[in-house]
């Protein structure tokens, strides 16, 4: 049997710290209104000392395992998509399967930077697809305040802190993800990066001097190439599916910045009752905006079986790309998985 993957469980995390633009006042020469008309930001939220990106994207994954109703042992594997891991080595996804204990979980991280949690998403379905895996949990973290140049105010007022997750699983249903568009062009440009820490150039006293551990950003380049991007693969996904922008009950961005996503629902043509933005609240979180906000939107708004989201984003590598999601009868995933666990069970006890 051919199966689609859909979402059936999700959660998120963000830190108690709050960065507002008035404390961003007292660090670098900016203001309120300045951030405000540019980014549409108000404030961020950031990471506490004892905070990295394996331990706010474990919250985010209880979460989203309580409301799919399993345990950490009943996961076959667990992406994380992250472009700030704890380490080099082991892998954050290794170490969340530690802090959850899914014993039985593969694991391993995916960094496509802002674009992650779709590479991840389009990653999860295949291995759905193919049959290599059944219960799929997809962390999207990021900890982005550790690489900021608090002096520059170009970036330093963009980025926040945060995780999420979503589980995924098989659905014999014409649900779950219908189509995924995905991109790249390699940033030899250096517009979007952090040109230290890897072998290309390690750590050293001249790195950490020239502060090329921090985000560095060609913000101009950037906005063109996003509000390109994200319109086409936007565009291409709605296609496959075999879907118009009509037919959307939301539209859920990366949260660059307010002008990005201006610029983006013009080319596609969306109203703004279907675009979902939260950006003056959390900022620019990576790999784990899309996911927060798709847990803010499912907080507050009602979703029917069948409504179609777009998920669409732009990322440091260069990458981009675009889902769309048709919303699953949930109730009767579990069904379906509760059927195949017991046939599973009885094929083990003869």
């Amino acid at each position: 049997m051919d199966y689609n993957a859909a979402i059936t469980g999700w959660g998120w995390y963000s830190p108690a710290q709050v960065l507002s633009n008035h404390d961003l006042e007292k660090l670098v020469d900016t203001n309120d209104a300045w951030i405000q008309s540019r980014t549409g930001i108000r404030e961020r939220r950031i990471a506490g000392p004892n905070e990295t990106t394996s331990t706010m994207g474990t919250i985010a994954a209880r979460q989203a395992l309580e409301e799919a109703e399993l345990s950490a042992r009943d996961l076959d594997l667990i992406i994380c998509a992250t472009t700030t891991p704890d380490h080099l080595i082991p892998a954050t996804a290794c170490l969340i399967q530690r802090n959850l204990g899914a014993n039985h979980a593969a694991a391993f991280d995916l960094n496509t930077a802002c674009s992650g949690f779709l590479y991840a998403l389009a990653t999860g379905t295949q291995f759905i697809q193919a049959g290599g895996a059944r219960r799929i949990l997809i962390v999207a973290g990021e900890t982005l305040s550790r690489f900021m140049n608090w002096e520059d105010r170009s970036t330093c007022i963009l980025f926040g802190d945060g995780a999420a997750a979503v589980v995924l699983e098989p659905t014999a249903q014409t649900a779950g993800v219908l189509s995924t568009v995905l991109g790249s062009r390699g940033d030899v440009e250096h517009m979007l990066s952090i040109e230290a820490g890897g072998s290309a150039r390690p750590a050293s006293a001249e790195t950490l001097a020239e502060k090329a551990h921090c985000v560095r950003m060609k913000g101009n380049e950037i906005f063109k190439l996003a509000v390109r991007s994200m319109a086409q693969s936007a565009q291409e996904a709605l296609a496959k599916a075999g879907l118009v922008t009509s037919d959307l009950r939301a539209v859920i961005p990366h949260q660059a910045n307010h002008r990005i996503l201006t610029a983006t629902q013009d080319a596609l043509g969306v109203s703004d009752q279907q675009m979902f933005v939260n950006i003056d609240r959390y900022g620019n979180t990576g790999a784990s905006s899309i996911p927060i906000a798709l847990g803010e939107f499912l907080q507050g708004n009602a979703i029917d079986v069948g409504d179609h989201l777009l998920f669409v984003a732009f990322g440091g590598g260069l990458t981009w790309g675009a889902t769309v999601l048709r919303w699953a009868d949930i109730p009767a995933v579990k069904m379906e998985r509760w059927e195949t666990m017991r046939k599973e069970k009885l094929a083990l006890t003869g």
